[in-house]
């Protein structure tokens, strides 16, 4: 068995097998999107129906993720940690085996319950593995698969979809997966065992809210939101069932999630932040992609390669970020990278269908170096002050809020996208008349002459488009109020050291 001092010892390759199992794990959060049109021929599913590929493992994972740290203190984290790997690599097989529709969402569960405990596990390993005046450059590492698979996930997705096909989006997990399992054998030490009880009460109330708001978040713009009856009962369950959560976790001895973990204020203000960062992160994305593709007319794999640099600009952060952090406060790194993703974001709101590429490049890796910036002294402060004990349930938390707010974020700024597009469509059609001396200059009065049935299509084309790109710019805009929403609470977090420990809050 690994000793905790050959783990020291061979810290270096176990941060690399870490680093394998956190990016395989946060690649499959995007990397499946641009294959699902390919999917949807090969499983004869619906629009609707295909969905479910991304709502299952969304779904399994958010519900999974928050009791990885009972399994890990009941079975041990190495045990958990490699049963994860094989698991998930097993079931991304599975995935691309898949010959029908019940068969891949069946799969795509297994996958989410699998892949939920390997980025809090990877995030309390490193932190427990490298010294307190190190957990900046480890947070760093981790981030950077933490933060660069979903931005990369679409650009492999696509690529791999091209060359062969959508079965190797999944296919690609099982060479990373048996090096990632290989590793974590040979240099992951063991943790100590115990058998707390298990807060069942706790975990099915807490199970049944995530589940329902995750269900709700996805299906809502399909079904039209709270005009839908499936919506209105997914809120309600999952609104009732967090009430009734927190009243068994603030009336019991040994709750699921013990609350004093929240006595400690970095972790509480952390957690904050976490689910802002959650929005930026993944809400920007899910609108920069399709704003590419839909009025830039970008291929899938161009779009691709268009925000790629996004994650370089992202790994550059985390690395700079990684060397500077023992030397100046945390908490001017996060608030550069707040106002640095703000003025991006800004920027971004001048966007027009003309933009050229050199600037969406550019804006890309000014973006992605922002949110590096945030992330790593983020995580960094959020544990510095928390009691070793509540790691592993910490990091769990952690990880599931920003995957809250991400869900949030997509779900908001593609309502907005949708609903503002459809205002905007109607008041620029009011100003669509024969009067309109823009509608008979030069060519405009053969091509979108609305007498004709052809020139009213081309005209309620463009007008969609122009309506489109103004939804788009009030999104962007929208994006930039959340960051600078955000900055305020920089100045509530302390400096690593100069909070009491969670554990100690405890003993008062």
């Amino acid at each position: 068995m690994t000793t905790l001092a050959q783990q020291a010892r061979h810290r270096g390759l176990l941060t690399v097998c870490i680093m394998l199992a956190t990016i395989m794990q946060a690649l499959d959060t995007t990397i499946a999107n641009v294959a699902l049109p390919y999917m949807q021929g090969s499983l004869s599913a619906t629009i609707d129906q295909i969905s479910w590929v991304l709502t299952s493992y969304i779904v399994a994972a958010a519900i999974m993720t928050p009791v990885t740290g009972f399994l890990a203190e009941r079975f041990g984290r190495k045990r958990l940690f490699l049963v994860s790997v094989v698991g998930f690599t097993v079931a991304s097989v599975l995935c691309g085996l898949a010959t029908s529709l019940p068969e891949m969402v069946m799969f795509r569960l297994l996958q989410g319950v699998f892949g939920a405990p390997l980025v809090p596990l990877s995030q309390s390993v490193l932190l427990d593995s490298y010294p307190k005046e190190r957990h900046g450059s480890a947070m760093a590492m981790w981030g950077m698969g933490v933060m660069v698979g979903p931005i990369l996930g679409p650009t492999l997705g696509g690529w791999l979809t091209e060359a062969y096909n959508w079965r190797w989006v999944f296919y690609i997990n099982v060479p990373i997966g048996i090096a990632t399992f290989l590793g974590l054998s040979a240099y992951l030490s063991e943790s100590a065992e115990a058998k707390p009880r298990f807060d069942w009460t706790g975990f099915l109330t807490l199970s049944i809210s995530i589940g329902a708001l995750q269900m709700m978040l996805d299906r809502g713009e399909q079904i039209d939101w709270f005009s839908s009856t499936e919506i209105v009962v997914e809120a309600v369950l999952a609104g009732l069932a967090f009430y009734l959560f927190l009243a068994h976790t603030l009336t019991v001895d040994k709750p699921f999630i013990d609350p004093h973990i929240f006595k400690d204020r970095n972790f509480a203000i952390g957690m904050a932040f976490i689910f802002i960062v959650g929005i930026i992160l993944l809400a920007s994305l899910a609108l920069i992609t399709p704003y590419l593709q839909n009025l830039m007319g970008y291929p899938v794999v161009d779009a691709g390669l268009v925000l790629a640099p996004r994650g370089i600009g992202t790994m550059v952060a985390m690395m700079i970020v990684g060397r500077l952090i023992n030397r100046v406060d945390p908490r001017l790194l996060l608030g550069f990278g707040l106002v640095t993703t703000a003025a991006v974001l800004w920027e971004m709101t001048g966007f027009t269908p003309d933009v050229s590429e050199g600037t969406l490049i550019r804006t890309g890796v000014l973006q992605g170096m922002g949110l590096g910036f945030m992330f790593v002294p983020l995580s960094t402060i959020t544990f510095s002050t928390l009691a070793p004990g509540f790691r592993t349930q910490a990091t769990a938390l952690y990880s599931l809020i920003r995957n809250i707010g991400s869900s949030i974020g997509i779900s908001i700024v593609i309502f907005l996208l949708t609903r503002n597009t459809q205002l905007m469509h109607a008041e620029l059609a009011g100003h669509v008349t024969p009067f309109n001396d823009a509608l008979h200059i030069g060519g405009a009065a053969q091509f979108w002459n609305p007498a004709t049935l052809a020139g009213r299509l081309a005209l309620n084309g463009e007008v969609t488009r122009q309506a489109s790109i103004i939804a788009y710019v009030d999104d962007f805009k929208l994006m930039m109020i959340v960051a600078l929403v955000a900055l305020p609470l920089v100045l509530l977090l302390r400096k690593a050291g100069s909070a009491v420990p969670a554990e100690a809050a405890v003993m008062e």
